[in-house]
């Protein structure tokens, strides 16, 4: 991976962009990694898809699948009505 400092970078900011049209470069400050530049293509391909909830749990094709819920008898206390006290 093709590497330049902030200084180069500010002082020739194409031929940074031209580095990167054929890979990642990274721009480092005071001798340390601190960005990346890529290409806008390379960007989305390693960027993660957003799936909604519903397509993250949906089943795909023909899946019959039965699932009863237990019933729940719940009882509401209301604090001071109910205490014998």
């Amino acid at each position: 991976m093709a590497s330049i400092t902030s200084r180069q970078f500010n002082h020739d900011v194409g031929a940074a962009k031209r580095a990167a049209q054929t890979e990642p470069v990274v721009i480092t400050d005071r001798g340390e990694p601190a960005y990346v530049l890529m290409t806008f293509e390379e960007y989305q391909r390693l960027r993660p898809t957003q799936r909604s909830l519903y397509d993250a749990l949906r089943f795909d094709g023909d899946v019959d699948i039965e699932w009863e819920p237990a019933r729940l008898d719940l009882v509401a206390k209301v604090p001071g009505f109910d205490d014998e006290s």
